[in-house]
């Protein structure tokens, strides 16, 4: 297992539209294995390929209090949402120390495959459903961030902007 660089925003590369994966093998168990050790380093309840700059439909996600619970969704795609939302305060490994609303359905249906190649369904509310939600925005190319007014995402892309000069020192 290995521990990966994640990317940080205003990264273009977080933009990328993730493409599906073709079929679960050595190399995807390897990957799935090395997000969850990435996303347990970095604090993280959840964890997109994307965010890691490999451009698949792959998000690994662990809500437990103990961390010992992994959820992995290969290709997930949403199959109902709840009629409510509500707004949650979200954060991001990639946007490290800033968290803001965001309003998200309160219950999601996702369909996905498992690191075992196996389809199922996933009933998820609270914490989990905000969190798959989140983790498929980042496949769509799509960072929390956006869902802010064009004055906080300035002065986070500055912020950010301004940390990575300094990183580089």
């Amino acid at each position: 297992m290995a521990l990966l660089p994640i990317l940080c925003y205003p990264d273009p590369k977080l933009h990328r539209v993730a493409k599906p994966v073709d079929g679960v093998d050595a190399r995807i168990r390897t990957l799935v294995a090395d997000m969850l050790e990435t996303m347990y380093d970095a604090k993280g309840i959840g964890l997109a390929a994307t965010q890691i700059d490999v451009h698949e439909r792959l998000i690994v996600i662990d809500v437990s209090e103990e961390r010992d619970a992994p959820l992995i969704l290969i290709n997930p795609e949403l199959v109902w949402t709840s009629p409510e939302t509500h707004i949650n305060e979200e954060g991001c490994l990639s946007v490290p120390g800033i968290y803001d609303g965001v309003e998200r359905f309160d219950a999601v249906h996702v369909r996905a495959g498992d690191e075992h190649g196996n389809t199922r369904t996933i009933e998820a509310d609270g914490l989990l459903a905000v969190c798959i939600q989140h983790e498929m925005d980042h496949l769509l190319g799509k960072v929390f961030v956006e869902y802010l007014s064009p004055l906080k995402r300035n002065r986070i892309k500055k912020k950010m902007l301004k940390a990575q000069r300094e990183d580089d020192r």
